[in-house]
């Protein structure tokens, strides 16, 4: 079953004098990049995130985010009074700059993302041991990463239906292709005949046998049985691939090319009105193809 790269999930836990809520989403991407944004007073734990990160995906552009703060009762967190009036001014810079050369307005900072920011908590001035919260942490992230995972794998589901119906829509013109191939047979070999004729008889000298290799050659660049036959393949390798476990988003992606290649070279060989809206027709459910096609892991 293909999964999309497009998930997300959150989860919410409290431990050792800590409350957090934290979130993963993913959006497709060429390869997988992963980004943390955690607090720095966590010492270790992008180190131990990320394998568990690239276990459960691997495509996507992936970003988690961790906010997390002390219980009230708990022991209070130090923070640096220059850091923050550092923080504080930048923030007030980013806004106005935000207001007055973009006419943008951001959304105010909580003083919990305030806290996050780097240098402003400072654990030098606490006994705040970050292990147990990461221990914590790492405990609650297989439910998280689970949820995302069915995310993914259920919008997957809905990818391989689409899919599946783009291919079947495929193979229903493809046959459709042979038949007006087969069809425009009896035509062109007419024609062919009658140019042959028509060559002959206002040609003085020409030699027939190298006018009927000519024409010969013309039959060859207009046959199209070549291009159905790898489309007929295309199809059987895109089931297949549907129908299979793991990472497949790129090889269906090359699949979907070379769907598109053996669509142009039919209606550029087509001279049947019949054979190039078919053609056109399969140039187009191919496009929403490659569209579907971008979303899968």
């Amino acid at each position: 079953m293909t999964k999309s790269m497009t998930g997300f999930a959150s989860a919410s836990g409290q431990a050792a004098g800590h409350s957090w809520v934290w979130d993963i989403r993913s959006v497709n991407a060429r390869g997988l990049d992963i980004r943390l944004r955690l607090p720095d007073w966590l010492d270790g734990l992008e180190q131990a995130l990320r394998p568990e990160i690239q276990k459960a995906a691997k495509r996507g552009s992936i970003s988690l985010g961790l906010r997390i703060q002390r219980d009230q009762g708990a022991e209070e967190l130090g923070v640096d009074d220059q850091a923050l009036d550092r923080a504080l001014a930048l923030l007030k810079r980013v806004e106005t700059q935000a207001q007055e050369a973009h006419n943008l307005v951001l959304s105010a900072s909580s003083a919990a993302q305030v806290l996050g920011m780097r240098g402003v908590s400072d654990t030098s001035k606490t006994d705040t041991d970050p292990k147990p919260v990461i221990a914590a942490l790492m405990k609650q992230l297989p439910d998280l990463l689970a949820g995302f995972d069915a995310m993914r794998t259920a919008e997957g589901r809905n990818l391989n239906s689409v899919l599946g119906t783009q291919i079947d829509d495929i193979a229903t013109l493809t046959s459709a292709a042979r038949k007006a191939a087969d069809d425009r047979k009896t035509v062109i070999a007419a024609n062919l005949r009658a140019n042959l004729t028509r060559i002959l008889d206002n040609a003085d000298g020409a030699d027939p046998d190298r006018v009927a290799q000519e024409l010969a050659i013309i039959a060859v660049k207009t046959d199209v049985t070549e291009e159905i036959d790898r489309l007929i393949a295309h199809v059987a390798a895109a089931r297949e691939l549907l129908a299979s476990d793991g990472a497949v988003g790129r090889k269906l992606d090359f699949l979907s090319q070379e769907f598109n290649r053996e669509a142009n070279t039919l209606c550029s060989k087509a001279q049947s009105p019949e054979l190039t809206r078919i053609g056109l027709d399969l140039k187009a459910v191919i496009d929403q193809m490659r569209e579907q096609v971008q979303n899968v892991e």
